[in-house]
């Protein structure tokens, strides 16, 4: 679930770790257009190239984080994500 600027939080059984928040990251926020369909995008390409869920959650918030600091909507560069 995305949680604007409290970050991300994924729900799951006791057995897998329960719930797991993932923060936003302080920076400045230009515009949020897009960000909930960056999340979304993010989240099926980290999975679909193997990462676990947590790991692909962290991944999917840090794209949102990035993207909300650029103006418009915008996209994020692979680049980007690695740093």
């Amino acid at each position: 679930m995305t949680r604007s600027e409290e970050g991300m939080t994924l729900y799951r059984p006791a057995k897998f770790g329960g719930r797991l928040h993932v923060p936003t990251q302080a920076r400045e926020v230009y515009d949020v257009s897009g960000a909930g369909d960056t999340v979304i995008a993010t989240l099926g390409v980290a999975l679909a190239s193997g990462l676990p869920m947590d790991k692909a959650v962290h991944v999917a918030n840090h794209a949102a984080g990035i993207v909300v600091g650029k103006f418009g909507t915008a996209t994020v560069l692979p680049a980007e994500l690695l740093t």
